[in-house]
């Protein structure tokens, strides 16, 4: 009895395991829902027109809102407001509010504009430059020399840091003691004497874009003095109105220009590096780049990035924190490292820059496009230095330039945005939607860069269903940690000492150039159906070993560390690298060894230890409890490490991305890709059993499942440019009804008889008897009063006789073709489904009857034609003030010379039946 009841105990918990399985959608929240930047311009808000803005962004589907102020709109300026004014902070109070009611989250950028600064930002707080003067001199004599700036703009602000003096013969003096005022009264030793006066100059840039009240210079991103001071008005404006602190603290993307010296440089380099780079300034200043100038001017790079990190990115994040709040911060146009500077804030945020091109099928391609200058590798920065350090979430500047203002379809962006959740983003940010009063003229205010996810566009009648897909994702993607399979060595040395010049940037449009042979690595990898977290030095110095996985200060796992073709790295980061072998950890190096160290530093000393851990460490290759890997074929050498590649990625051309949970993991796969898929596919993970979800659609099941060999595969059918999620259960066989999968049609109808008739147009258009159509074609086509330049929707109809119920075990595929630019499906008066995306095809079975079934489907276009028409009026809607509304490329213009836009369901429309395919047994 005693047996059978331990028994009966037994199961009973291998039953309560398998029911605490969640199997269904995780949970909807505010920071599922995507997010904006709200634009205000000139800050002439009111709070009526606020509460309006925010119900329509909350009704959409929106959940966070980051307050960015700008410049005004044209002859508006009584009442513009300026930042943080007592009437800002009281407009700020009314925002939270209404937020809080709305359930809406705030963020705020720490500024206007961008970068930081303002008119609280004194000429000493400004951003700083190095100026040289050179003076040749001949000694044995005393002599004097004005000291000074050669330009004449500098002149009052430029403040001597070091003069230098070198002899012909190799002796170098700091003379900068004999400098009173700006004359230089010094008696030189005998010889042949190169004079160089290093000063402090200021860069003048002031805040681009600057609301009012967030006019002035831009502060030094390297100075903890002018940082804390910048930071201080908002701590009084805050203090002083009761205003609560945001959500987020927000920092747009470094763009702080020409700024590549601080007031005290020289000593936090020689703090810093262990020599002066004073005493070495000619070959620092050489135009002639040898190994001396290029070790030289690394470590001045290193220097550079650490006071950005310390005196900025940290600074900030530590005053923010203090206040309850957190940061949200683009790293990326900076000159640091950008995995230590995205891994010192709260929230890392990427940028996503042009419209990247797939090759879907059936995605419409428009004739006007932005390169992407921003792919994989490029996003990976912002969720690797999450990863690495264990932050929640990797939040996205969503869509900046797709294609030019008013042409952006939402199908056009899911790709885009597939791209952003397959790169790590978990929390994605429109860029963005422009306050604008209720009672403004159509278009109403607008902001610069191309997209608009605002009331006043025609494409946020559907927006709401893309919003539901977003939400979807980042319910999946927020969910457990990060699953990628190794870590990659980021060769910052080597790029910091292989680029020519002096201050190095790392914005996204040059990355390129920066960092080919990076970029390619990260491809090959990738290509080879592995994934990986970018991890830097500093990283690597308090990684840990956990049986045999690498573990990082952010308690993240990886089954091993890649370095792709490192040349430079420092010796305490090498020993690392044994060291975590010789605990079990593996590490791979592609291409080659590391040879040399980085800097010019005690460089013999170090170039001996250097050379002392190589050769002892490789000798040990017996006694570790780890493993060295070598090899040049990316794949073939991976493969040594015994990790699974995603065989859906090197063989399928399908994307994705893995985390872990509780139960097992989960992928984001989406098909950017122009075939379809239809097929049994491998995962690298075990699985008992497997669920799917459609984020589209929200709709789950079971999956059918096989094993072959060690390996299960699960069956996937994706058209060209669909996504799914994808649960693996390790050990639990869940109860979930079956996913349906459907066989070829074994019939096609194609649906040409229609009425279609104008609804809610802008210009209005009279309503009228609907039209009959036998063949489908763009609208701007049709012989209608303003069908060629209108905005709005229009709704097509068709009947379709049914003599019996359709058998469970048919579907019905409505496929809607070409569709300019979303739909929504209603069938007998009933909405169905909201079609935004391709393929725009839906399962409608279950929704027809016996007898006489009504097919609606309403189509909205784009608002392209009717601004077009604007233009051609001459109707001044342009009526804003600083860059106003540009074309793409930031060239001036209109868009009167724009064709039609294509509008309304093209088709052709055709239903498939199909039946649920047979599936083998496991």
């Amino acid at each position: 009895m005693k047996y059978r009841i331990t028994g009966l105990i037994l199961s009973l918990f291998s039953f309560s395991l398998v029911m605490a399985q969640q199997t269904e959608w995780p949970e909807l929240s505010t920071e599922t829902k995507p997010g904006a930047r709200w634009w205000w311009m000139g800050s002439a808000v009111d709070k009526k027109n606020l509460t309006y803005n925010l119900e329509e962004y909350s009704k959409a589907g929106m959940g966070s809102l980051e307050i960015t102020p700008i410049y005004g709109v044209q002859k508006n300026e009584q009442n513009e407001i300026p930042h943080l004014s007592p009437k800002w902070m009281e407009m700020l109070r009314h925002v939270e509010s209404e937020a809080t009611r709305l359930g809406l989250q705030i963020d705020m950028n720490t500024g206007t504009g961008w970068p930081f600064g303002g008119p609280d930002v004194s000429i000493e707080d400004a951003a700083t430059k190095l100026l040289i003067s050179e003076y040749q001199l001949t000694g044995g004599k005393t002599v004097s020399l004005n000291i000074s700036v050669a330009d004449e703009k500098q002149k009052k602000y430029a403040r001597l840091s070091r003069l230098m003096a070198y002899s012909s013969k190799g002796k170098c003096l700091d003379i900068t003691n004999k400098v009173q005022d700006t004359l230089l009264t010094w008696k030189a030793p005998k010889g042949e004497w190169k004079l160089i006066a290093a000063f402090c100059g200021k860069t003048l840039q002031k805040v681009k874009r600057a609301a009012p009240g967030g006019e002035g210079y831009v502060m030094n991103h390297l100075s903890a003095k002018a940082v804390k001071n910048y930071l201080g008005k908002f701590e009084r404006a805050f203090q002083s109105s009761g205003a609560s602190y945001p959500h987020n603290f927000f920092n747009d993307s470094y763009e702080v220009y020409g700024a590549d010296w601080s007031e005290d440089f020289f000593d936090q380099f020689a703090q810093r590096r262990g020599y002066k780079l004073e005493e070495h300034l000619p070959d620092f200043l050489a135009k002639e780049r040898t190994d001396i100038t290029a070790r030289l001017v690394s470590d001045y790079r290193e220097t550079m990035g650490e006071l950005l990190l310390e005196n900025f990115t940290q600074q900030w994040t530590e005053w923010a924190n203090s206040h309850g709040t957190k940061t949200r911060n683009q790293a990326h146009g900076s000159p640091g490292n950008l995995i230590d500077l995205y891994a010192t804030v709260d929230v890392p945020e990427c940028e996503g820059f042009g419209l990247s091109d797939f090759a879907i099928r059936g995605l419409r391609k428009d004739s006007i496009v932005k390169q992407n200058d921003s792919d994989l590798s490029m996003l990976k920065y912002a969720s690797s230095g999450a990863h690495i350090a264990g932050k929640t979430y990797t939040s996205s500047e969503t869509f900046t330039w797709l294609t030019d203002h008013f042409r952006t379809s939402l199908s056009q962006c899911k790709p885009d945005m597939d791209l952003m959740f397959l790169s790590g983003v978990n929390h994605a940010y429109f860029h963005g939607t422009t306050y604008s009063p209720a009672d403004a003229e159509w278009p109403g205010w607008k902001f610069y860069a191309s997209i608009d996810m605002s009331p006043t566009n025609s494409i946020w009648k559907d927006a709401p269903a893309f919003f539901s897909y977003i939400s979807r994702c980042q319910s999946f993607l927020q969910m457990g940690k990060p699953d990628n399979d190794f870590l990659l060595y980021l060769p910052l040395y080597d790029i910091w000492q292989e680029q020519d010049g002096r201050l190095l940037l790392f914005d996204i449009h040059k990355m390129d150039r920066r960092a080919p042979k990076f970029i390619e690595a990260v491809h090959r990898i990738y290509n080879a159906g592995y994934d990986v977290d970018y991890i830097s030095d500093n990283f690597i110095r308090s990684l840990s070993c956990r049986d045999g996985q690498l573990v990082t200060s952010g308690g993240v796992e990886y089954k091993a560390l890649v370095l792709p073709g490192v040349r430079l790295m420092p010796n305490d980061v090498l020993a690392k690298l044994f060291a975590l072998a010789d605990e079990g950890a593996t590490i791979v190096f592609l291409e080659q060894y590391p040879e040399d160290v980085p800097g010019y530093g005690d460089l013999d000393n170090r170039r001996s230890q250097f050379k002392k851990i190589m050769n002892d460490n490789l000798k040990a290759e017996d006694s570790r409890k780890g493993r060295i890997i070598f090899g040049t074929d990316y794949a073939q050498t991976l493969a040594q490490t015994g990790v699974r590649p995603e065989t859906m990625k090197a063989d399928l051309g399908l994307s994705c991305i893995r985390r872990s949970n509780p139960d097992g993991h989960h992928y984001f796969i989406s098909a950017l890709k122009a075939e379809d898929t239809d097929q049994w596919v491998p995962l690298s993970v075990p699985a008992k059993s497997v669920v799917l979800y459609n984020p589209m659609t929200g709709e789950k099941g079971k999956a059918q499942t096989r094993r072959r060999g060690d390996k299960t595969e699960v069956y996937l059918q994706l058209a060209s440019g669909e996504s799914v999620i994808v649960k693996a259960f390790a050990s639990a066989d869940v109860s979930v009804a079956d996913w349906k999968y459907w066989g070829n049609p074994s019939e096609t109808r194609e649906l040409s008889d229609w009425q279609f008739l104008f609804t809610d147009t802008q210009p209005e258009t009279q309503p009228s008897t609907a039209i009959n159509l036998n063949k489908l074609t763009s609208w701007t086509e049709f012989d209608l009063p303003g069908s060629k330049t209108l905005m709005g929707s229009g709704i097509y109809s068709t009947v379709i006789q049914l003599e019996k119920e359709i058998s469970q075990d048919v579907e019905w595929m409505l496929d809607l073709g070409d569709v300019r630019e979303s739909a929504r499906l209603y069938i007998n008066g009933e909405e169905i489904a909201t079609l935004w995306a391709v393929p725009f095809r839906y399962p409608i079975a279950r929704h027809l009857k016996p007898g006489k079934n009504i097919i609606e489907v309403e189509v909205t276009n784009l608002p392209a034609n009717r601004i077009a028409e604007m233009d051609r009026k001459q109707v001044p809607w342009r009526k804003f003030k600083d860059i106003n509304i540009v074309r793409l490329n930031y060239l001036k213009g209109g868009y009167e010379n724009w064709l039609p836009v294509e509008s309304g369901l093209l088709g052709p429309v055709k239903i498939d039946v199909v039946r649920e395919k047979s599936m083998p047994k496991k």
